[in-house]
């Protein structure tokens, strides 16, 4: 069964940032469920047969406009039809001072009333990019998330594999973490994931050995980071002689993570290998990829030989992670 996820009236408040013009309760208390916004035109016209309650509506200059144009009985009786629907908050944006009628009618039906100086458009756009990271379909996942050169690198393996030490080393060269052991994997669009970090271990890596540490308080600000897009995934596991591992690159392996998928290599692991410059290759790798550079087809045009004849067909991996 699907999860529904809620953000509260503050937060979206605090992080927007939007003022209260009139707030009849706690908006702690207020929740959000859906991440669409609406432009409340057509229903100021009496339009009504697609309302959705639980989005936020929005008044700019059009819809101040056109109550403007109402005679003073209509656009009463237009504002009651409206409020009455009881909407989560009417946002008025350019900061635009409301209609005596306006406030009557939040007032009337315990509407928050909430306004802005940005205008339609813009605000318009910011509230649905909020509203889709936060109300994102995510899972919870164990792995590391790095960012190296400007690519999310979520490392996963077993447990007692390398991964937390690889992510120390890879700060200490000059990259940032985002999370460790746990990671929050949000779906925000139909292409794109964002890792983050559960608030109550964000920042802190474990050690064997050691113990518990904290990466920003030892490494400073900039070595961590609060969210990064998940550009690819490395799985990390222990070598195995009887395994033969990609040599050519010609492999074309993928994990589904919320549908969408994620391009997986796979490292062995065994003493002597300096995992963190293998990672920061592949991760440059993956990037020249993106840009349309191959270097393995580059190799084998050169010799005169055809990937296609040894390039292996996509295959989902399923990891354990």
């Amino acid at each position: 069964m699907k999860t529904a996820y809620t953000v509260s009236l503050s937060k979206v408040m605090k992080d927007v940032p939007l003022g209260a013009i009139y707030m009849p309760e706690d908006p702690e208390e207020i929740l959000i469920s859906s991440p669409d916004v609406n432009r409340s035109g057509l229903e100021l016209n009496g339009f009504l047969d697609y309302f959705d309650e639980k989005r936020f509506q929005i008044f700019g200059n059009t819809e101040m406009g056109l109550l403007m144009s109402f005679p003073t009985e209509q656009r009463e009786d237009a504002l009651d039809e409206f409020f009455s629907r009881r909407p989560p908050a009417v946002i008025i944006a350019r900061g635009i001072k409301p209609l005596r009628e306006i406030l009557f009618a939040a007032e009337r039906y315990k509407v928050p009333l909430l306004g802005t100086e940005e205008t339609t458009s813009s605000l318009l756009a910011a509230l649905v990019s909020y509203m889709n990271v936060e109300l994102a379909p995510r899972i919870t996942r164990h792995g590391v998330l790095v960012e190296v050169y400007g690519e999310g690198i979520l490392i996963v393996g077993d447990s007692g594999v390398g991964k937390s030490e690889t992510a120390i080393e890879l700060i200490k060269r000059g990259h940032r973490l985002i999370a460790d052991d746990a990671v929050e994997i949000r779906k925000v669009s139909a292409k794109s994931l964002v890792g983050s970090a559960p608030d109550n271990i964000r920042h802190f890596v474990e050690l064997r050995g050691i113990g518990i540490v904290n990466a920003r308080r030892i490494f400073g600000m900039a070595a961590v980071k609060m969210t990064e897009k998940i550009d690819m995934c490395i799985n990390l596991e222990i070598w195995d002689s009887t395994k033969t591992y990609d040599r050519m690159g010609t492999g074309n392996e993928y994990a589904e993570i919320l549908g969408i998928k994620v391009p997986v290599t796979t490292i062995p692991v065994k003493p002597g290998r300096n995992l963190a410059i293998i990672i920061e290759v592949a991760a440059m790798n993956n990037r020249q990829k993106k840009m349309g550079y191959d270097a393995t087809q580059e190799l084998l045009a050169n010799l005169g030989m055809d990937i296609s004849v040894i390039k292996t067909p996509e295959k989902r991996r399923d990891l354990d992670f």
